[in-house]
């Protein structure tokens, strides 16, 4: 199969991450690799009365907006953007929603938004502008990539900036308590027997994708390509997926087609693996769909068993630890994995990050009304 054509297609410049697992992308990966678990107790409320009460936070009290601000800056001085480039450069943001906002009494004047939020971080960083701002959940942050890609893909921009943030709060966590969607025995196991469900995790993240010409003219550090990308949807169920990943299933052709690669190229895929039974099932079942035959020699892992499900933040995290997997030559353990469901047959990577050197990766992102992404990544 002949190498992805080198049109527009955009590159990894600079990445930036901070979350339970630390902060820096080396300590995110660091102990993704080693299928290191950061959840334990709650501390950031009371969740005493709660049926679970463990999540992956970072220490203290972090406040979104300056760990935004921090990430967006890292990625950008990763990327060797200087205050002229940044002046001309854009931002897509990922990041939830103020609950607050949901509370106000009809007829008062809006509060602060995720638009206005978007626009003080740019201004903040030394941005042109935010252009987007994304909140639809799990698949928010890799939306935002998909898009930044396509219009570095068409010309429209040579370099854009995608921040991506959540923080456990706990109007969101009382919800997933409450629909049982928590595990009950602290620890995400994604795929594995005997998985109960998920845990919510601290994530912020930021990436710079550049042109590769605006990357050579600027003799900036390539540390990934981003060679398709693909979004479908399943249409089936508001919070339920399609039982037979057809929705995934298209997102992965449709980036596979964009990268003019085949089933065969893929070396590594950094599963969305929440660890529920329904949603893992359907994901294996997806993966099965769309690379038939060449699935069981693919080593599989969900990086959320190590950091836990980050929401919006999710799909910018998972990118970093894969783009991070393809630079170092090593895959993260599917943490947690207690055995074999039969229902999720899959080349799991447990007890030892697995010693590859792939050309591709996939790293896929699932969400609430059938939205599935999928971003196909390959080494500089």
């Amino acid at each position: 199969m002949a190498e992805p054509t080198a049109r527009a297609l955009p590159v990894v410049t600079g990445l930036s991450a901070v979350s339970a697992c630390g902060r820096g992308v080396e300590q995110l990966f660091e102990r993704a690799a080693a299928g290191e678990a950061a959840f334990g107790p709650v501390t950031r409320f009371d969740a005493s009365r709660y049926r679970v009460a463990t999540a992956a936070q970072m220490p203290g009290s972090p406040d979104l907006a300056d760990e935004l601000a921090m990430a967006v800056e890292e990625a950008c001085t990763a990327a060797g953007l200087g205050a002229d480039q940044r002046g001309s450069s854009r931002l897509l943001l990922a990041g939830h929603p103020d609950p607050a906002l949901v509370r106000q009494p009809a007829g008062e004047p809006a509060g602060r938004s995720p638009a206005a939020d978007a626009r003080a971080l740019a201004a903040r960083c030394g941005l042109r502008d935010a252009v987007r701002t994304y909140t639809n959940a799990c698949v928010a942050g890799s939306t935002a990539v998909a898009d930044a890609a396509a219009m570095i893909a068409t010309g429209r921009a040579d370099c854009l900036v995608v921040a991506a943030g959540y923080l456990v709060d706990e109007d969101y966590f009382a919800l997933f308590d409450a629909g049982r969607a928590l595990a009950s025995d602290g620890r995400l196991r994604p795929f594995s027997t005997g998985r109960q469900g998920l845990l919510l995790g601290d994530g912020v993240a930021a990436v710079v994708l550049e042109s590769a010409a605006a990357a050579r003219r600027r003799g900036a550090p390539v540390l990934a390509r981003l060679v398709g990308w693909g979004r479908a949807g399943d249409a089936h169920h508001v919070s339920q997926p399609h039982p037979e990943g057809t929705g995934l299933a298209r997102a992965i052709w449709a980036a596979l087609r964009k990268a003019d690669l085949l089933p065969t190229d893929i070396g590594y895929i950094n599963a969305h693996g929440t660890g529920t039974r329904a949603s893992d099932t359907a994901e294996a079942a997806g993966l099965h769909r769309a690379l038939g035959r060449s699935l069981p020699g693919i080593p599989v892992s969900s990086s959320k068993s190590v950091h836990g499900h980050t929401l919006e933040a999710s799909g910018l995290l998972e990118l970093t630890v894969t783009v991070s997997a393809l630079r170092a030559g090593r895959l993260p353990v599917n943490s947690g994995f207690l055995g074999t469901d039969q229902e999720c047959r899959l080349k799991l990577v447990t007890e030892a990050p697995y010693q590859a050197a792939p050309g591709y990766a996939l790293s896929l992102n699932a969400a609430f009304g059938g939205a599935n992404t999928a971003l196909l990544v390959g080494a500089p």
